[in-house]
């Protein structure tokens, strides 16, 4: 990468028998920063691209976000049509219950997000919510966009 030679003349003009050359060992340091900083920006670019997401028109309110724990959290999403997923994948309403007994148990966090859009009735968010309930998360956190509307009537 960088190794050279560098002269030593130690004798003067006089004695000049043979010149000593001795190797350089300084490290030339700009490649690796520059991979170093190709990389960030690779990962910069390529982190939000890695989130898993189905889409919703999820409703606004003025709480904050939750604190995530270790473990990949696990998502349901009701969506406007009324279809029921867990993370990306379809669950009829009958198998729902029996599919989230099976996950609880090789899960260590009770944490579950709901995620459901704004148009679904309310009805059927909690029926969603006592099945988690019956599937063994007792640690439900509902899914909001922020900056949605107080109520003391001031917009977030």
């Amino acid at each position: 990468m960088g190794a050279g030679v560098v002269s030593s003349d130690r004798g003067g003009s006089r004695r000049r028998r043979r010149s000593r050359t001795r190797p350089m060992s300084e490290i030339n340091v700009t490649p690796f920063v520059d991979v170093m900083m190709v990389l960030l920006i690779i990962f910069m670019v390529a982190a939000p691209l890695l989130t898993v997401g189905v889409p919703v028109e999820l409703p606004k309110t003025a709480a904050n976000a939750l604190p995530t724990d270790e473990e990949e959290p696990l998502t349901v999403t009701i969506t406007a049509e009324g279809v029921v997923q867990i993370q990306t994948t379809d669950v009829a309403r009958e198998d729902l219950v029996a599919r989230l007994r099976g996950i609880a148990a090789e899960r260590e966090s009770d944490r579950v997000f709901l995620r459901a859009d704004g148009a679904v009735p309310y009805e059927l968010v909690m029926q969603v919510m006592g099945a988690l309930n019956a599937g063994g998360f007792s640690n439900i956190g509902l899914v909001t966009d922020a900056g949605g509307p107080r109520l003391d009537g001031s917009d977030g």
